[in-house]
């Protein structure tokens, strides 16, 4: 039996909180510069937060198409930019046939900012509802319209599995192109959800900071809701070779997991069989991975879940491994936030740097973790990135560095 493909990222774009292309993004990153801001009118009738991780100076109608402007909303708008960058970023579509590619995207909530103001519309008679409201509402409407942006004929698919969604995506992308099924892979995630409806929705929750998210620290009082996207170019690495792509690193492993347990409360079991099967997949060892960028929401609940996890799956190395959160820079982007953590893990790999783990001061003892409180080289040549969501559904990925023995 032959070994696996061997899977690499040749491209990547982003619309986030942090910058609107992978250099804003990375430059934010490592700068330990947030992207959280005050709402706005949004925060004013009567919400208990003021804060979210918005994007800033994106115009759609500017960088689309007319007639995929008319057809899309915020949230499949930032796909389609950020597939755009990562496309133009790898050169991927000289490479291939259209039948040869897939589209695997994750989105969660759908276009509410399509959806909301129509259904306000009916239920206080003010109007008719838009024609185009269910297809711009659908949460497959970015795959789907990515696709017709490139004329990709291979597989399109989205998932939606909460906070779980893109690295659903990209686990499943990889696990395609791996298995020979496509050469080439548009994967990745994409959410604008910052709409009062749901705003009100999460607050009623009671998981919201009322300040900023603080993941990791004795001080966290909740999350902070984000936005944004990110999309990358998955290709097999002897085909990415022989058309002289540049690679930013190799995607070894994926691994996922259901806690079967509760709707919204972690379980540090299940987790930890995520983590454990990516490592599996990638044919790796514990003992190799040096970053571990968590899920880390900053709510008392999954941070002392993940950090159980951690501790179930690596042992006395827990205290040893840098572990951070990026959510204190581009927020909680709930089905877009695996991708836009994959990112930012990519980049550290890449320029072999720690992102700081803001927010982090003062740190939580008593989960026994090693935070990352400022910018630190980063040795290690292989990485996890955690996205756990509710329902219990738990997605994890391995990275390693690009310029390993054979990548």
């Amino acid at each position: 039996m032959s070994p696996p493909l061997r899977v690499v990222i040749t491209g990547a774009g982003c619309v986030t909180a942090i910058g609107n292309s992978v250099a804003e993004f990375g430059d934010a990153l490592f700068a330990a510069r947030s992207g959280i801001v005050p709402l706005g009118p949004l925060s004013e009738p009567g919400l208990s937060f003021r804060c979210a991780a918005q994007v800033q100076g994106f115009h759609a109608e500017e960088l689309l198409e007319p007639q995929l402007f008319q057809l899309s909303e915020r949230s499949s708008q930032f796909a389609m930019v950020a597939a755009r960058q990562a496309v133009q970023d790898s050169q991927v579509l000289s490479g291939y046939s259209p039948e040869a590619m897939a589209v695997v995207m994750g989105c969660s909530a759908g276009g509410r900012s399509a959806e909301e103001p129509e259904l306000a519309k009916l239920y206080t008679g003010q109007g008719r509802v838009h024609p185009f409201t269910v297809p711009r509402a659908m949460a497959s409407c970015g795959a789907s319209l990515v696709s017709i942006l490139f004329g990709i004929t291979g597989p399109v698919l989205n998932f939606s599995t909460a906070c779980a969604s893109s690295a659903h995506a990209l686990g499943h992308a990889f696990h395609m192109v791996r298995a020979g099924m496509v050469k080439a892979a548009l994967a990745g995630g994409h959410e604008a959800p910052l709409t009062y409806g749901f705003l009100k929705a999460w607050e009623a929750m009671r998981v919201v900071s009322p300040t900023s998210c603080k993941p990791f620290s004795s001080l966290r009082d909740g999350m902070t809701l984000g936005e944004g996207a990110a999309v990358f170019v998955l290709e097999e690495r002897e085909s990415a070779r022989r058309r002289g792509a540049v690679v930013y690193a190799e995607l070894c492993g994926f691994g996922m997991s259901s806690d079967a347990f509760h709707l919204t409360q972690p379980c540090a079991s299940g987790a930890a069989t995520a983590m454990r099967a990516a490592i599996r997949d990638a044919y790796g060892l514990p003992e190799e991975i040096g970053y571990i960028n968590a899920h880390g929401t900053g709510t008392t609940a999954n941070d002392r879940a993940e950090a159980s996890a951690i501790h179930e799956v690596f042992g006395e190395r827990s205290a040893e491994i840098p572990v951070g959160s990026t959510k204190a820079l581009h927020g909680h982007a709930i089905g877009a936030c695996g991708a836009l953590e994959a990112l930012a893990t990519i980049l550290a790999l890449q320029h072999r740097r720690l992102p700081v783990s803001v927010g982090a001061e003062p740190p939580d003892d008593a989960l026994g973790l090693k935070l990352i409180h400022c910018s630190a080289a980063m040795p290690a040549a292989a990485a996890l990135s955690n996205s756990f969501a509710f329902g219990g559904l738990n997605a994890s990925l391995f990275f390693r560095r690009a310029d390993m023995e054979g990548a």
